[in-house]
């Protein structure tokens, strides 16, 4: 089952494309990284997915059959938008019971044990809660309503080294106790090259690349040889990023077939999943800007 699917998903404010022409198809069970630079549209596609705005054109679908924003998506989704979404002036106490009358499910044991683990006393207002307890609030109270898909926007900005990893020790044990599935939004790659195994890059309202990451990995290499070489080399491949020195060049690639594409006097090296997602984030392809509606309309 795919918990996320899209097929030419757009959004455009005004005579600006946040996002434009997204086809993605995500299943269950992976933690999706979402990475793209500011103004990529990454929040824009999870406020669709997350039944919050409509799309301009083009559709989406969320666990399986269920149009954003419907009884059953709303019952399975959990979404945690950017800067720990709490209200600072209520105790810890009052954003459960808040929270528990808000929905049709809410599993308030749950959420008194984790917090409890967490050492996030109930008497305490959210407000005076380190960023990093505040986001582990948010995050329990979404957890609570057992959710099959947790779309998380941005949730590490903010927070210091061991509050990230904690954050995401909560996420991936989660994923284990109950099966859950995650779209994760984050500028920490280190932290999502260490947690993701499935990569979606955005690059200027576009989608630049998507699927599992030992997928991706097994697909691209690092070709290294003479600078005075390189147009040669790079015509012949499929190459998303070309960096050169005055003798040597470095190609990153992506393999169409089952055997490195490695030229005479040129050596093939394996990539991480940071170093890919840098390249797509700086593809020439997916780095050029939307047209505007008015641009687009006087093409027609």
């Amino acid at each position: 089952m795919n918990v996320i699917e899209t097929h030419g998903l757009s959004k455009r404010y005004h005579a600006s494309w946040a996002l434009r022409d997204c086809t993605l198809a995500v299943s269950a069970g992976h933690l999706a990284a979402l990475v793209g630079a500011n103004g990529a549209g990454k929040t824009t596609l999870l406020n669709m997915l997350a039944g919050l705005i409509t799309p301009t054109d083009g559709t989406a679908t969320v666990l399986g059959d269920q149009p954003p924003g419907s009884p059953g998506a709303l019952d399975g989704i959990a979404f945690v938008a950017q800067d720990a979404p709490v209200y600072k002036s209520l105790s810890v106490a009052d954003m459960l019971h808040l929270t528990r009358n808000l929905n049709r499910s809410f599993d308030l044991r749950q959420a008194r044990a984790r917090l409890a683990d967490l050492g996030i006393p109930l008497k305490k207002k959210a407000g005076q809660l380190s960023g990093g307890q505040q986001s582990q609030l948010a995050l329990t109270l979404a957890l609570a309503r057992r959710p099959r898909l947790l779309i998380l926007d941005e949730p590490l900005a903010g927070l210091d080294p061991l509050a990230r990893r904690d954050f995401l020790a909560t996420v991936l044990t989660a994923m284990a106790d109950d099966g859950l599935s995650v779209l994760l939004s984050s500028h920490s790659l280190p932290e999502l090259d260490r947690v993701a195994d499935y990569l979606v890059v955005l690059s200027r309202g576009r989608l630049a690349v998507a699927g599992e990451i030992d997928d991706l990995l097994a697909r691209h290499r690092v070709l290294t040889g003479p600078a005075a070489e390189a147009d040669t080399v790079a015509r012949q491949l499929d190459v998303v990023q070309d960096q050169r020195a005055e003798a040597q060049a470095h190609l990153l690639v992506e393999i169409s077939g089952p055997a490195d594409p490695v030229p005479p006097g040129w050596e093939s090296h394996p990539v991480n999943s940071e170093e890919l997602m840098l390249a797509y984030l700086r593809a020439p392809g997916g780095a050029s800007p939307l047209p505007s509606l008015e641009l687009t309309k006087a093409a027609r």
